[in-house]
């Protein structure tokens, strides 16, 4: 199956790009999405295949935009990977102030940002592309976690990834009659993305890596070769399904 349109929110960095990466090698045109401009550019420019569309896809008038290019230049989509989200925790909060209202607002943000950016980024982009999507053989993709099914510590990230998961299998039974699949890859601890920001304490890291099923971190491509899996034609009839990547205890994360 080559010569597909692969739309991958979030392609930017991480799992997003190396999954773009896995997608570039078998020749499929990537459709990088992403809020920051140049960090999406750069990916592109190190792909063969690959075109930048820069957006914030939690606003739904850039939505409605990016669906808008997708169908004057491409019409259809093969693949959608919902890869855009992340740590709501490093998104800028209010600032602090005096009163007891300040630890309501913390939590208002914490819970907002974490479903603005993993929950309804991948609702709307989905919402927005459906009726673009291949029929049949069209492939919808989400971005879990683990924390899905065990928690996170603040519970925000992890209740706005679990949401993800009725949404999927709701579409699921949608789209099958159309031969469209829709599942999610739900991942452990994986290194080598922007999720813990600046870096963390190695005993941090040697815990996390002692809760994994495997005794060792999850990499970009342990997941984006899963997730591109789940796009090919052996993939056809696995749908409604979540695919746990390097499991393991994420509660503190």
């Amino acid at each position: 199956m080559t010569g597909r349109t692969v739309i991958i929110s979030g392609g930017g960095t991480g799992i997003g790009f190396a999954t773009a990466d896995c997608f570039d090698r078998d020749g499929d045109t990537t459709v990088l999405v992403g809020r920051r401009a140049a960090v999406v550019e750069r990916a592109a420019d190190r792909l063969d295949h690959a075109v930048a569309l820069p957006a914030d896809l939690t606003d739904p008038a850039d939505v409605a935009r990016v669906a808008t290019v997708v169908a004057e230049r491409w019409g259809t989509v093969d693949v959608l990977v919902n890869a855009a989200g992340g740590n709501g925790s490093l998104e800028p909060g209010p600032e602090p102030g005096p009163g007891s209202e300040e630890p309501l607002a913390a939590a208002a943000h914490a819970w907002t940002v974490n479903f603005r950016i993993n929950t309804l980024s991948a609702v709307l982009l989905t919402e927005a592309l459906r009726d673009r999507l291949a029929s049949p053989g069209g492939r919808v993709l989400f971005l879990s976690s683990i924390a899905a099914y065990r928690g996170s510590g603040s519970g925000a990230y992890a209740a706005s990834k679990a949401a993800l998961h009725p949404y999927a299998y709701d579409l699921a039974g949608a789209l099958g009659p159309r031969g469209i699949t829709v599942n999610l890859v739900a991942p452990g601890y994986i290194e080598d993305t922007e999720f813990f920001g600046g870096g963390m304490p190695p005993e941090r890291r040697a815990t996390l890596v002692g809760q994994t099923l495997n005794g060792r971190p999850g990499t970009p491509g342990d997941v984006a070769q899963t997730l591109h899996w789940l796009a090919s034609h052996a993939a056809g009839h696995v749908t409604a399904q979540s695919v746990q990547v390097n499991g393991g205890a994420e509660r503190g994360r």
